[in-house]
């Protein structure tokens, strides 16, 4: 779990105006989401994920390219994404009862229909097959690549392990090989750096994957936080039309979230917002 920085503080100057002049296309991923049979009433008005999910075209140099928020085309249209963090090596955390999943977040998410997507690490995915299935079928969610270990792409990065640049390949297949594993089918050819640390290396690396890379404009800070309260003033205060709102699905390190997340929604509803998923928001 990590206390997210704000991106200007994780990302220089020229990567960001790389993200900005990239231009969408359809999407060239080897795995793009798939409809579900027999959606819900929530599919059916329209929260269904489409079968080919937009993407961001690379970058100079065939860079992966990084969407941060929508463009002035998605109107008050607000992205909550929440990152399900497990790192390789917590197995044994784990087993002696330590929860990394939240369910009744994502039950709360259900019940007020709130669209979102969820930044999984394969790790997760391995501990939790259940929660990963039905995440991964439940039409009102898609289900993204968080790498499968959750370490450190990009140098020292919030006291994560680091990862060797050449296994930044292998962690990422590695992740949409567990979500495969338990039978998730919406899964969208978007990645979150752990921590939100990159480099150019890093997105050179990631290039191969076919992936854009999802950051954000909003940081919950719900990351160890105990004042539901406080995540949600800071949401609700950084929100613009096309925000993407980063939180947390992790129950152990983020206790918080669903009672923040209970008072942020009907705020932004109230506001005229609405709520959507990445994809969602990257085709507008």
């Amino acid at each position: 779990m990590t206390r997210y920085a704000p991106m200007g503080a994780l990302v220089r100057a020229t990567l960001l105006s790389l993200s900005l002049t990239l231009t969408l296309t359809s999407c060239g991923n080897d795995s793009p989401a798939s409809p579900t049979e027999n959606p819900t009433p929530a599919a059916r008005a329209g929260h269904a994920v489409a079968q080919r999910p937009p993407t961001v075209a690379p970058g100079p140099g065939g860079l992966t390219p990084v969407f941060r928020r929508g463009t002035q085309a998605a109107g008050r249209a607000v992205a909550l994404t929440f990152d399900a963090d497990m790192m390789a090596d917590q197995g044994k955390r784990a087993a002696q009862g330590e929860r990394f999943d939240n369910p009744a977040l994502i039950a709360l998410l259900r019940r007020l229909e709130v669209p979102a997507t969820i930044f999984m690490t394969g790790r997760w995915a391995e501990e939790y097959p259940a929660q990963a299935h039905e995440i991964g079928n439940d039409p009102l969610f898609e289900i993204a690549n968080h790498s499968y270990s959750h370490y450190s792409f990009a140098g020292d990065c919030h006291g994560l392990p680091r990862l060797d640049r050449e296994r930044i390949g292998q962690d990422v297949r590695r992740a949409f090989a567990a979500f495969r594993s338990v039978g998730a089918r919406r899964v969208v050819p978007y990645f979150r750096f752990p921590g939100g640390c990159y480099d150019a290396a890093a997105l050179r690396a990631l290039a191969p994957a076919r992936v854009t890379a999802v950051q954000w404009d909003v940081v919950g800070g719900d990351a160890f936080a105990t004042d539901a309260d406080a995540v949600a003033r800071q949401v609700l205060d950084a929100v613009k039309p096309g925000s993407l709102v980063v939180l947390h699905c992790t129950r152990s390190a983020a206790p918080v979230t669903e009672d923040a997340v209970r008072r942020i929604v009907p705020e932004l509803r109230g506001r005229g917002y609405r709520l959507v998923r990445v994809s969602d928001l990257m085709k507008r």
